[in-house]
């Protein structure tokens, strides 16, 4: 049991709730407040979803031995283009419709995942200075997008994906347990994931097996970049506002 590699994160996290409990005897409190669900778990989850979408990109990144340090630039990409797509328009109505905002904002970040793993994969830079040239440059990028102003946002059916509800629970949930399920199923009942392992493990001896250890390293940091944007749409979408500095 105890040579689980879960165990002992399991056990902090288990000390992490019985803390919070003692100080908090409601803490596991949940109960229905105008027609929702409310309670601590619960806007932990709905606060916690960017995160740990980001988490979850992140995951296969260093499993492949990379970091990506430019995820909070992309969140700010991703936010503020999708913000600047849905413009300043009240009601039901926006400057494009709301599909066209969530691709380009997608769409960006993506690139920017396929920028990172490109340099990476390709040129051969250390992950960790490769990624950090977008870590520095991306909130210039998400300002210049904006033009360095305040985008308020009042579009109601953008503002549904951080801030919705979906059968009394936060819309957010549902969003972060889709992402999981696809990188779960991605990792553990496809190929995928072993090629990840094994590229993380010796990316030499699995290009020697037939491995494109290349595009295995493109793949997992297009796929946190993707994380990040949709992160990035979840944290717009939650604000009356956005700008370049938001993320």
């Amino acid at each position: 049991m105890t040579k689980s590699r879960l165990f002992w994160p399991v056990i902090v996290l288990v000390l992490i709730l019985l803390t919070n409990l003692f100080f908090d005897p409601k803490f596991f409190m949940i109960e229905v407040k105008n027609g929702y669900l409310t309670g601590s778990l619960v806007d932990i989850l709905n606060r916690g979803a960017p995160l740990i979408l980001i988490s979850i990109g992140m995951t296969l990144v260093i499993a492949t031995k990379g970091i990506d340090l430019g995820v909070g630039s992309v969140i700010a990409m991703s936010g503020a283009i999708a913000a600047l797509a849905v413009g300043q328009n009240s009601g039901e109505s926006s400057l494009l419709p709301l599909f066209i905002a969530i691709l380009l904002a997608l769409g960006l970040s993506s690139a920017a995942g396929l920028w990172n793993g490109f340099l990476v994969s390709r040129i051969g830079i250390q992950p960790i200075v490769a990624t950090l040239i977008l870590m520095v440059a991306g909130r210039g990028v998400a300002q210049l997008i904006t033009d360095g102003q305040i985008i308020t946002i009042y579009y109601e059916p953008y503002s549904f994906i951080g801030g919705g509800h979906l059968l009394m629970i936060p819309f957010s949930i549902f969003i972060v347990v889709a992402v999981y399920s696809i990188a779960f199923f991605m990792t553990r009942k496809t190929a995928v994931g072993l090629f990840i392992e094994s590229v993380g493990s010796n990316p030499e001896a699995s290009r020697l097996t037939g491995i494109n250890s290349k595009n295995i390293i493109l793949l997992v940091y297009m796929f946190s970049g993707l994380c990040a944007g949709i992160g990035g749409l979840i944290l717009s979408s939650n604000v009356a506002s956005a700008d370049g500095n938001n993320a």
